[in-house]
């Protein structure tokens, strides 16, 4: 299947090739020259502009944009809804807020252009684990496009279905393989965005976790109290048989085995917006969300001091994001 693909960063450059591996054609744009030269050696073809990639592609069109949330995303869908025509489909794969979806969705409806947003879940593995992709939008859009959405996503992944499942209704099969249509307009990016308020509550715990197990050595506690633990092999034995197993925890057993003490993270932890917003549902349905909103103001003070859990944050955000901290001069010139 032929898609247009606009912003080649870690995320939409792993896409593109995990897409052409499986043989679909890719026509591709970023304003780095060369993200789309590294591309076109892999088979893709180039465009220079988003004109020049509209024209590369046959009705109806599929441009799926992979670039920041905010100005560059709703700048790219104003600046193709000028360029498509009635049948052709926008796919915004980045973490908009769902609110903006209903709205583009909307403003593009009169022009015949269907748009469908994409919570996409993977980090800098998606290419070879492959993207948990959560959809909103039209049906009729979603169903003609399901084999890129199909291609990107992991598959059955060995993992077998809930046991029951098979005999209960309304359920959808494309869920065992790692992709949904959630809903109509901002139903997808709504379910990613508090998908992402979960990971910082799973994370925070971690983190505390650790840095708790950290403290059992402390000079303080009690003699005969005190313990000096090794978290690399802690973190290790967790993976095996441990009920709070999971991919976040074999990110934190890689960074501890790498550097036990964390010492290339200073512990200042970013949020992308999808936590704040979380909250603010949370707040706007009158819905509990303690737990979450606490690992939200944490990351918050973490700007401000910083704690071996917020150090292991930053690992976690490395491992499975390639977030990279920012350096410290860097942040004061921001205000942060």
């Amino acid at each position: 299947m032929q898609l247009g693909m606009i912003g080649l960063g870690r995320m939409g450059g792993n896409m593109t090739r995990r897409l052409l591996k499986n043989g679909h054609q890719l026509v591709v744009h970023d304003r780095n020259a060369s993200n789309v030269s590294a591309l076109t050696g892999e088979g893709a073809l180039g465009a220079d502009s988003l004109e020049s990639l509209v024209q590369q592609l046959q009705a109806p069109r599929a441009v799926w944009i992979m670039v920041p949330a905010g100005p560059p995303t709703e700048d790219t869908v104003v600046a193709l809804s000028k360029l498509l025509q009635a049948g052709d489909t926008i796919i915004d794969g980045g973490n908009s807020f769902y609110k903006d979806d209903v709205r583009r969705a909307e403003m593009l409806a009169p022009h015949g252009i269907h748009y469908l947003d994409c919570g996409t879940s993977g980090g800098i593995w998606g290419e070879q684990r492959g993207y948990c992709l959560m959809v909103g939008g039209a049906t009729e859009a979603f169903t003609r496009l399901e084999p890129i959405f199909a291609t990107l996503a992991p598959g059955g992944s060995g993992i077998p279905p809930v046991p029951g499942r098979e005999t209960m209704e309304g359920l959808t099969k494309t869920a065992e393989l790692g992709y949904l249509h959630c809903g109509p307009s901002g139903a997808g990016h709504y379910v990613k965005m508090v998908h992402n308020g979960i990971e910082y509550g799973l994370m925070q715990a971690y983190a505390e976790g650790f840095d708790i197990m950290r403290g059992a050595s402390s000079e303080n506690l009690p003699k005969g109290l005190s313990y000096n633990l090794n978290l690399a092999d802690i973190a290790e034995l967790w993976r095996r048989g441990s009920v709070v197993s999971s991919w976040l925890l074999d990110l934190t057993a890689n960074a501890l085995s790498t550097d036990g003490k964390l010492s290339g993270y200073t512990g200042f932890v970013e949020d992308s917006g999808e936590g704040r917003w979380t909250i603010q549902a949370a707040l706007e349905e009158g819905v509990g969300a303690e737990v979450l909103a606490t690992a939200l103001f944490t990351r918050f003070r973490s700007r401000q001091e910083h704690t071996f859990a917020e150090k292991m944050l930053s690992a976690m955000r490395k491992g499975f994001g390639g977030h990279i901290e920012q350096p410290t001069e860097q942040k004061v010139k921001q205000g942060l």
